[in-house]
């Protein structure tokens, strides 16, 4: 497991950056929500007859002024784009950097497999996704606490689950890609999770476009389904865990094959 611990260390600065400054800007949100309370109950009808301004976001199928609705739009864009940005940067980083860095000739002269680099470097960024989302659940769970909401916990349960599992199917094909990419990629991968998320919109605006939904993985991350419907959607779920698996294939078979320079 050296190469695990040593992608670790070597990411710790980071992963603490993104951590801290996700759950912060979470907490803050859920801390902010009593004085807005009354304002959200007023305004949340207003909301919901936005027309596709509403369907974009969800808000015409709950109600923004309970801390569920709340949470699920202000709180859940910040985890899922937060997230998203995190996991690509985590995937897409992973295998180009030390071609990136000049250390590739180096590593690859150890008496390592390709197969076991690139799988320890796979496990490292999905413990780095795993650990940011446990430190957001224990921040959400304490600011909660203080501002003296019950939310259902199931469906936040739900709701986390789902973010996780964008994360790492975002991580997954930003990993994949990373395997067919120079040493530039930081850019590809960003530009991927903010374009999964505009896809998403624009599958909620109109239905020529539902069938997006089952590219983007913010498609069963849809607060608003999650909540009404008490689940993660599994048709789009299920074409999520196919892409994440084939980023992770295309990983090992490219950089088993690639000519490192």
């Amino acid at each position: 497991m050296v190469v695990l611990r040593h992608e670790l260390r070597q990411e710790k600065k980071v992963l603490a950056i993104w951590t801290a400054v996700i759950a912060f800007m979470l907490g803050l949100c859920i801390l902010i929500y009593p004085e807005m309370k009354s304002q959200m109950s007023e305004i949340s009808g207003m909301f919901a007859d936005m027309g596709s301004f509403s369907a974009a976001f969800g808000m015409d199928r709950i109600n923004f002024g309970e801390f569920s609705g709340y949470f699920s739009v202000e709180c859940g864009n910040i985890l899922g784009l937060g997230g998203a940005f995190f996991a690509a940067l985590c995937g897409i980083s992973s295998l180009v950097k030390e071609e990136k860095e000049g250390t590739a000739e180096f590593l690859l002269s150890h008496p390592v497999s390709r197969r076991k680099i690139i799988g320890e470097k796979l496990l490292a960024v999905l413990l780095q996704i795993v650990i940011l989302n446990a430190a957001v659940v224990g921040v959400t769970a304490l600011s909660v606490a203080v501002i003296g909401e019950t939310p259902d916990t199931k469906a936040f349960a739900l709701l986390f689950l789902a973010y996780l599992m964008l994360q790492i199917e975002t991580a997954a094909i930003c990993f994949g890609l990373s395997a067919f990419i120079g040493r530039e990629g930081i850019g590809i991968g960003l530009g991927l999770a903010a374009l999964f998320y505009f896809m998403n919109i624009i599958a909620n605006l109109t239905e020529e476009a539902r069938f997006l939904k089952y590219i983007t993985p913010f498609g069963y991350t849809e607060g608003a389904d999650i909540i009404a419907d008490g689940r993660i959607e599994g048709k789009y779920l299920a074409v999520g865990l196919v892409l994440m698996a084939a980023g992770i294939i295309a990983a090992f078979y490219r950089y088993g094959k690639k000519d490192i320079v």
